[in-house]
């Protein structure tokens, strides 16, 4: 058998055909094949989040996934969201709230608020902090991230997020 596999994934609109290993984590290759930076890699067991990216539409950890298991498949990572000098506008509401200070778990919470407005479900401010707890930040005491979320999700129409 052998170690490496052929595989096909659309990445952030790009479909790339790639060699990898049969072990290699689907946060590494996005990280180091593709350079696709903004997957960070925290516990590299699916506890902290922060590798968190849409696959086909779904927040999944890239750490508890093989890269084999994309093959096929459409994934989206933090830097689909604005791939020009513009922020989106669930950047934006981070930006505004204050919902940043390292900046190391962002990418999960946003990518976890990005499968959640895509969704189009109203959601009360425990059911946002319900939806983020698989993303954990050591820096706040999340209230300025779920404020972000909310003010997200109800200032930016259904239409828009879903086009992201």
């Amino acid at each position: 058998m052998s170690d490496t596999v052929e595989i096909t994934v659309t990445v952030n609109g790009t479909v790339h055909r790639e060699q990898v290993s049969v072990r290699e984590h689907a946060a590494d290759f996005l990280r180091h094949t593709l350079g696709l930076t903004g997957t960070h890699v925290g516990c590299e067991q699916g506890v902290c989040g922060m590798c968190t990216v849409l696959l086909d539409g779904q927040a999944v950890k890239a750490c508890l996934l093989l890269a084999p298991q994309l093959d096929g498949h459409e994934v989206e990572t933090v830097e689909s969201l604005a791939p020009g000098e513009e922020l989106d506008p669930l950047q934006q509401a981070f930006k505004d709230a204050h919902a940043l200070q390292c900046g190391f778990c962002t990418p999960g919470f946003l990518m976890t608020a990005t499968a959640l407005g895509r969704e189009g479900r109203a959601l009360s401010r425990d059911e946002i902090r319900d939806e983020l707890a698989g993303v954990l930040c050591r820096c706040t005491g999340y209230e300025h991230i779920v404020t972000a979320v909310e003010r997200y999700l109800a200032e930016t129409p259904a239409r828009e997020r879903a086009d992201v």
